[in-house]
């Protein structure tokens, strides 16, 4: 599991069975990818049913946090989602941009493509499209978005600093992202890191916390700032599948975390490099606060 395209393909061939799941099968499970949990409902996914412009035949119950929530969209801005799925986030951002607004789907699997047209079809959204690409080489120009959100996705890719990059190309000077995703606080068990459900389950293809967030701070993006933070569990009778029951009690009681984050930050008008932050000392916490002095 070490070549790029593999993992993109292994992916890609996941999620063209998940778009076919029931959305409780979906959040069962880590991503939809695993066997679902007979113990947990919910493992990592976020309640939507409240939020404005949500729509629930385009919610297959594969993210891990509520990004436009955070995202602070506006009236007549264009929203790019990276990872798109059936179209939930895409809808709940057209809400917020109305009707002057528009917003892009990205994702690189045809069937959720054509699920996400569909339901924007039935709903008469005019200003809401779904383009089929990856999003470490998306198909739109230079400085095209206000706003870039996403749920859940990067940590799907093999080349997450790629992503960092086409995120602030895409973004116009003075725009800005707000993304949930997964990542670690320490180290997975060997069993998990290479194993090819775990990381279509977003969790093997995970990063430290740390390196996402320094990772976007050494593109010059500026006001990092963490905006929502949980633990995620991943329960037993999943672990047993990859792991002894010695392994499972070890990996319960060790010093790995694995959380779902939603990071906000923005592009200014230079390129300039900015100074490394030391991220890993920060704390985790819920708090929203920027890394430029807290916490």
């Amino acid at each position: 599991m070490n070549k790029s395209q593999e993992l993109k393909d292994i992916v890609k061939q996941r999620y063209a069975k998940i778009a076919e799941q029931g959305k409780a099968e979906n959040a069962a499970s880590c991503c939809g990818a695993t066997t679902p949990s007979n113990k947990i409902y919910n493992i990592m996914m976020d309640d939507y049913s409240e939020t404005q412009g949500y729509n629930e035949a385009a919610d297959l119950g594969l993210g891990c946090g509520l990004p436009t929530q955070f995202a602070k969209i506006k009236k007549g801005d264009t929203v790019i989602d990276l990872g798109s799925g059936a179209g939930n986030d895409c809808f709940v951002a057209r809400h917020e941009t109305g009707v002057e607004g528009k917003v892009i789907g990205i994702d690189f699997t045809p069937i959720m493509i054509e699920k996400a047209r569909n339901n924007a079809e039935k709903l008469g959204y005019n200003n809401v499209e779904f383009r089929e690409g990856d999003i470490d080489a998306m198909p739109v120009n230079d400085a095209v978005a206000d706003v870039i959100v996403s749920n859940c996705v990067l940590n799907l890719v093999p080349d997450k600093e790629q992503v960092i990059k086409e995120i602030y190309r895409v973004l116009k000077p003075g725009g800005h992202f707000s993304i949930s995703d997964i990542v670690l606080v320490g180290d997975l068990p060997e069993a998990l890191k290479n194993d090819a459900e775990m990381y279509a389950g977003c969790v093997a293809g995970a990063i430290q916390k740390s390196e996402y967030l320094q990772m976007i701070t050494d593109q010059g993006f500026q006001n990092v700032t963490i905006q929502k933070e949980k633990p995620i569990t991943i329960p037993d009778d999943i672990l047993i599948k990859y792991l002894s029951e010695a392994e499972v009690n070890t990996f319960n009681t060790a010093a790995t975390g694995i959380f779902s984050i939603t990071v906000y930050a923005e592009k200014q008008g230079s390129t300039a490099d900015k100074p490394k932050l030391n991220f890993s000392e920060l704390s985790t916490g819920s708090s929203c606060e920027p890394y430029t002095g807290c916490c």
